[in-house]
């Protein structure tokens, strides 16, 4: 029963909507247009009416029209000027900016060796006497020079006594030795010739370590030593002068890198 009720009480409700839509009601009410006072009103133009003629403004309500102020158009040189103005003020700080002047380069260095002198006072006079001209100074010396170095024992007083001496630098480890028959260094124990002095000395700290006195002897002509100036001097002073000044017997080349 209750479900039989409640069909129809929807149907009645359902039935009372479609009436209440289907009955005539009265358009709503338009809100008058109001119209300010002094304010214009804006109408629209049909769009064929567009191009045909200009609208027209109408002038505000209830009011007396008052033309607006037009602004002034610009002159024909006003933007001109205003364009050259702006091309000033950028210009104004780039002229103010000027380029610095470009710095001097260093004057260009040769380097060069003047001797041999033969003691270090002359080599010293010869510095003294070119100072003013150079930037950089040094003193070499080169010690002397042999063709070939020899090491030597000190000379015996008999054949048999330097044989002795042989014997006991043989059972000492040594090798390469001879007796030196004749001469200056007769019956002296030799042990050794070397081309350079480096190698003799080497083999001179063995042999007196092991407790053999023994000494260095030049073969061939060996020269003194001498004295050698090297010096750094700008371009601007020539370096035959410079040789010329110094009294130096030789001029050589030289890399500034060799230069303290």
């Amino acid at each position: 029963m209750l479900i039989r009720f409640l069909i129809v009480a929807l149907a009645i409700l359902n039935l009372g909507v479609a009436l209440w839509w289907m009955t005539p009601r009265p358009a709503p009410a338009t809100a008058p247009d109001v119209r300010e006072t002094g304010v214009a009103t804006l109408e629209l133009v049909p769009m064929d009416a567009v191009g045909a003629a200009a609208p027209a403004v109408p002038a505000p309500t209830g009011a007396a029209a008052t033309p607006a102020a037009a602004a002034p158009a610009p002159t024909p040189a006003t933007a001109p000027d205003a364009a050259r103005a702006a091309a000033t003020a950028t210009a104004t700080p780039a002229a103010a900016v000027s380029a610095p002047p470009p710095s001097p380069s260093p004057p260009q260095q040769q380097c060069a060796s003047f001797g041999p002198f033969p003691s270090r006072e002359q080599a010293q006079a010869a510095q003294a006497a070119l100072r003013a001209d150079l930037s950089r100074s040094q003193l070499r010396e080169v010690q002397p020079k042999a063709a070939s170095y020899r090491v030597l024992t000190a000379p015996a007083a008999s054949r048999e006594e330097a044989q002795a001496m042989a014997r006991r630098i043989v059972e000492a480890g040594f090798s390469d030795y001879f007796i030196i028959a004749q001469g200056e260094d007769a019956n002296a124990v030799a042990l050794g010739q070397y081309r350079n002095r480096e190698g003799a000395e080497r083999r001179l700290a063995t042999l007196v370590a092991a407790g053999f006195p023994a000494r260095i002897v030049g073969n061939g002509v060996e020269a003194a030593a001498s004295w050698w100036l090297d010096v750094a001097h700008a371009d601007t002073a020539s370096a035959a002068d410079l040789h010329k000044r110094s009294g130096a017997a030789q001029r050589q080349a030289l890399e500034c890198a060799r230069l303290r």
